[in-house]
């Protein structure tokens, strides 16, 4: 039977360290966002006999996999085994050993078996043992950063925070963020008959919020709006855009701010788009409103949450650049482009990207929840743009794929009209100075740094 072992420094004590690993959203914070891998059901936590049904994709394959839980003990070990699955065994132990105040080591040891028998280990050992040591170096990376992170807001309480866009790439990272640090976490939904188990109901046509559901929720984080990519703004998509942003920011601004007993705090996602097209100009949080459709749209989204402000909530907001994650967003459609051997420079590439690490869109927004003295508009991009030149050229490289076929200018404009203008053609050199000032640690400074991360791409 072959046996894996990978271990790392943490820095959090062997209790903590075990504590977070039995909180809601653990197992998800530890997958990697490249691995297809979907909690069916399970129970009892991580404690013995506790049982955990997962659906893992392959290509266009899809198996069952079924995990019980061993050897529990406290602060210090569990052992996850396969009931049944796609290996012929498997078995994880986790031990965490003390090795100071505030840290501790992680070692993972695991058994298994490929299917196949001899022929398995023949030709599916390699790739398992290869595809454990990508899985691991990411599983401990994110660990010791989300530990760091929570460790930073040790002394301040825990909170009950409203999301909406809570099942949204951000609300679904966020939401497993915050209750791994101990946060409580209500979704809000549109669907009135999905607002039950902690659900909050709200709807931003008929302008309705059950406040009632608030009541004890300590802040509200607005991540919900309608998409701006993927198709071209026609007056009615326009309008969609606006009204989804802008109304719905108006609803909650104005619901808070005349229930007292209720959230005192508001976190909106923005969008860098508030900056226009700048060319090399490098832009902060005090820069002036640029022009075009998507700049007059943040003025006014952002401006829809003065009603709140005025009522002493406490308002942040984030101008969000262009997060990445192979999990949803622009980077899947980036891959494969660059996969296909079809990606080069849009426009005249000169134009930069404000580009974003998932990791940091969601640790920005944890820091603007938790903190009580964050406030005002704060923003979501890393502290080093490129161009979208440097951008093409560093993603190839990591893929070890051409980026020899441009795109031009009319090309963009005749297919994708305004939207491809401001989205792919302009751009913002961004400086997050609020952000740091404020106290925020970027994990990621080095988009090649974050994309190696986010792909498992360390080749």
């Amino acid at each position: 039977m072959p046996k894996s072992t990978f271990r790392s420094s943490l820095p959090a004590s062997a209790e903590e360290a075990f504590a977070w690993h039995e909180r809601p959203g653990a197992f998800e914070r530890l997958t990697p966002p490249w691995e297809e891998v979907r909690v069916v059901s399970r129970d009892g936590g991580i404690r013995d006999g506790a049982r955990v049904s997962l659906r893992v994709k392959k290509g266009p394959v899809e198996l069952p996999w079924e995990l019980v839980h061993r050897d529990f003990e406290e602060g210090r070990r569990f052992v996850d085994e396969q009931v049944s699955g796609p290996f012929t065994s498997w078995i994880h132990r986790h031990r965490f050993e003390p090795a100071g105040e505030n840290t501790c080591t992680m070692i993972d040891d695991i058994e298994w078996d490929p299917p196949l028998g001899a022929a398995g280990d023949l030709f599916a050992g390699p790739v398992v043992e290869r595809d454990l040591k990508r899985l691991f170096r990411f599983r401990h990376h994110r660990l010791a950063e989300d530990l760091a992170l929570h460790a930073a807001y040790h002394d301040l309480p825990r909170v009950k925070v409203a999301i909406t866009g809570a099942s949204g790439l951000m609300g679904t990272a966020l939401t497993h963020l915050l209750t791994t640090g101990g946060h409580t976490v209500v979704p809000m939904v549109r669907d009135r008959s999905r607002a039950k188990d902690g659900a909050v109901y709200w709807n931003v046509e008929a302008q309705e919020l059950d406040l009632e559901g608030l009541r004890g929720v300590d802040v509200v984080v607005h991540l919900a709006g309608e998409p701006i990519n993927a198709v071209r703004w026609t007056a009615a998509k326009k309008k969609a855009i606006r009204e989804s942003r802008v109304n719905g920011t108006r609803l909650l601004a104005e619901k808070l701010a005349g229930f007292h007993d209720g959230p005192r705090a508001l976190v909106c996602a923005s969008a860098v788009g508030f900056y226009g097209g700048r060319g090399d100009e490098v832009v902060d949080e005090d820069s002036a409103p640029g022009k075009g459709f998507l700049s007059e749209t943040v003025v006014q989204w952002e401006q829809a949450a003065r009603r709140a402000e005025g009522a002493g909530v406490r308002v942040a907001k984030v101008r969000m650049g262009l997060v990445l994650s192979p999990e949803g967003g622009a980077l899947p459609k980036m891959l494969w482009a660059f996969k296909s051997g079809l990606a080069g420079r849009i426009g005249s590439g000169r134009q930069y990207v404000p580009w974003i690490d998932l990791d940091d869109a969601t640790g920005i927004l944890y820091h603007a929840t938790v903190d009580p003295d964050v406030r005002g508009v704060l923003n979501g991009a890393a502290p080093e743009p490129v161009t979208n030149a440097a951008f093409t050229d560093i993603l190839g490289r990591i893929l070890h794929r051409p980026t020899v076929v441009p795109v031009p200018s009319l090309a963009v404009k005749t297919m994708l009209g305004e939207m491809g203008d401001e989205l792919l053609l302009q751009g913002q050199r961004v400086d997050p100075r609020r952000t740091r000032e404020s106290g925020y640690r970027f994990r990621f400074d080095s988009l090649e740094d974050s994309l190696r991360h986010q792909l498992g791409r360390h080749d």
